[in-house]
């Protein structure tokens, strides 16, 4: 089959698009034939990386395989399945380090997939996973629900897009954050409010909201901390440096404000909340682009502006 992969070793390694070997699937796996993946800033930020860094002989040779979303067909399944079906749409990913969705087939276990949601493309479908479970499990740890107040920083990527429409839906009042241009947009996706970060520092004025979810990995407890309630929570995408040492350390001067990273996990359960979501007309996924799987390194490029509104997709079939 044929696979985006890496090419070389270390710093100068380039993806490039080779045939190898279909995987084989375990008891509780099925093999999924992918119509769509997508990107996210964790594809080129740690999973290229790491392929590259890694030999590639022998039974590591799938391991390069770049991707964790996809969305696709079931054409194999494992003794164990029972919940699922040859000929079955599904979509989903797994984090452990990642799917191996950018080639024709992948194996991944019916834990980590859900039926796609009937209303949508593969292509929309393959965007879903891995930001809009982000959103999804951010809003899980605070105090979502009818009348919170919620603030998404950097509400026209990949995950802002689906977190404004799900706090929207989970039933909060939403303020998202953007640049001028993509004010029209935020607000197309149910934002009761949008600020334009480019008219000056937001986050030296005073607020009350209950959550401040930072998907842009930039900001901290520290520099949001005027924004919030005397109990408000941040939650940060950022699993590495000052946002996730202000998320553990002790807040002396902070009083019951808080912060936590989200570690996005992909289970059954809550991609079928997305469906229910995205069935309802509540969730839509935003694409930005598509790009066929033999282009993916434009598809990498233009994630890696930070400027893509919504999620970038790579084609598979």
């Amino acid at each position: 089959m044929k696979a985006a992969t890496t090419r070389g070793f270390g710093p100068r390694a380039r993806l490039m698009i080779k045939d190898v070997n279909k995987p084989k699937i375990g008891a509780d796996d099925v093999l999924v034939e992918v119509h769509a993946s997508s990107v996210n800033p964790k594809d080129w930020k740690l999973n290229y990386n790491i392929s590259s860094l890694v030999p590639k002989v022998g039974s590591l040779s799938n391991f390069h395989i770049i991707g964790d979303d996809l969305a696709g067909v079931i054409v194999e399944r494992g003794s164990n399945v029972s919940n699922f079906k040859v000929g079955d749409k599904v979509y989903g990913m797994d984090m452990r380090l990642r799917t191996a969705a950018c080639g024709e087939y992948a194996c991944i276990a019916t834990k980590r997939i859900a039926h796609m949601p009937k209303n949508i493309s593969f292509n929309e479908a393959a965007a879903v996973p891995l930001a809009a479970l982000t959103a999804l499990q951010a809003f899980q740890m605070g105090p979502v629900s009818d009348g919170s107040k919620v603030l998404v920083i950097g509400a026209s990527g990949g995950v802002g897009t689906f977190a404004i429409q799900i706090a929207k839906a989970m039933g909060a009042e939403v303020t998202g954050v953007c640049s001028g241009k993509n004010i029209e947009l935020v607000t197309s996706l149910g934002a009761d409010k949008v600020i334009d970060y480019t008219q000056g520092d937001f986050k030296a004025e005073n607020n009350n909201f209950d959550l401040v979810f930072d998907a842009t990995a930039y900001e901290s407890l520290t520099t949001c901390a005027s924004l919030m309630a005397e109990d408000g929570l941040f939650v940060t995408t950022s699993g590495h440096g000052k946002a996730l040492f202000n998320a553990y350390r002790p807040h002396l001067f902070m009083g019951s404000k808080s912060a936590r990273p989200v570690w996005v996990e992909s289970y059954t359960s809550d991609l079928e909340i997305l469906t229910d979501f995205i069935e309802s007309g509540a969730v839509t996924p935003v694409i930005d682009s598509v790009h066929q799987l033999a282009n993916i390194e434009d598809a990498y490029t233009r994630n890696k502006t930070g400027r893509s509104r919504g999620k970038v997709v790579i084609q598979i079939v």
